[in-house]
């Protein structure tokens, strides 16, 4: 089994899901006590969020560029943001550690591919929703991707980022996304799922509350990181 490493605090709250989802991966394909090889970078979320905010992409990169060096010095043999975000700023960092990064746009990627969808509400931060370094991912796989309004992307992000990344999960913000969904399913009969483009999106929203596939960009990575960590050839 390889040792995964996890970049996670971008908020704790969804990495808690990574750290859970990941031995509870291992347990189900290995049984017994078995559980996940995990090293974890917990970071500060308050300066990195305030250097989204401001555009100080390079200074956020310095940060996770010392906590991915980090994990491969302690023995990781592949690494995972526990962010969507801040993959943005992933060709800031890869170039400096030897060991892989597995992308969680592409995770998400292959995983509509292999459900067969092909159109896909995108829900997430504004910077996911509004740069093209998450959605030039999804169209390189032939995945169409629907974008919110300027005033839901805003009421996204202040949502995440006011109530999710602080362990708040409010009704009236899982009826506005739920909204926002039917809405835009009602105007384009040719979309066939969402995405949770941000890892705290799942703790608000589950598929019974809609009848169009959910894709949760955190278990999708995990997915993809359990393949990897357990492939014995």
């Amino acid at each position: 089994m390889k040792t995964i490493g996890l970049i996670g605090g971008m908020s704790w709250e969804s990495t808690l899901s990574y750290y859970t989802l990941l031995n509870e991966g291992v347990k189900a394909n290995l049984g017994g006590l078995h559980s996940a090889k995990v090293i974890l970078y917990s970071v500060d979320f308050a300066p990195i969020a305030a250097f989204q905010k401001e555009g100080r992409w390079e200074e956020a990169a310095h940060i996770l560029q010392e906590a991915a060096l980090s994990l491969e010095r302690a023995g990781a043999d592949f690494i995972l943001l526990c962010t969507n975000t801040m993959h943005k700023i992933l060709p800031l960092i890869t170039p400096h550690i030897s060991i892989p990064f597995l992308h969680i746009a592409e995770a998400t990627a292959e995983a509509l591919k292999e459900k067969g969808a092909h159109k896909a509400i995108l829900l997430g931060t504004k910077f996911t929703l509004q740069e093209r370094f998450y959605t030039d991912i999804l169209h390189q796989h032939n995945i169409d991707v629907v974008i919110p309004d300027e005033q839901s992307i805003q009421n996204i992000n202040r949502i995440i980022f006011d109530e999710l990344c602080v362990g708040k999960i409010k009704t009236d913000s899982q009826k506005l996304f739920l909204t926002l969904i039917n809405t835009l399913k009602k105007d384009d009969k040719s979309i066939d799922s969402v995405i949770l483009g941000c890892t705290e999106i799942g703790l608000l929203l589950d598929q019974k509350m809609t009848d169009l596939p959910l894709f949760d960009t955190t278990l999708l990575h995990v997915n993809a990181a359990l393949k990897y960590a357990l492939k014995t050839t």
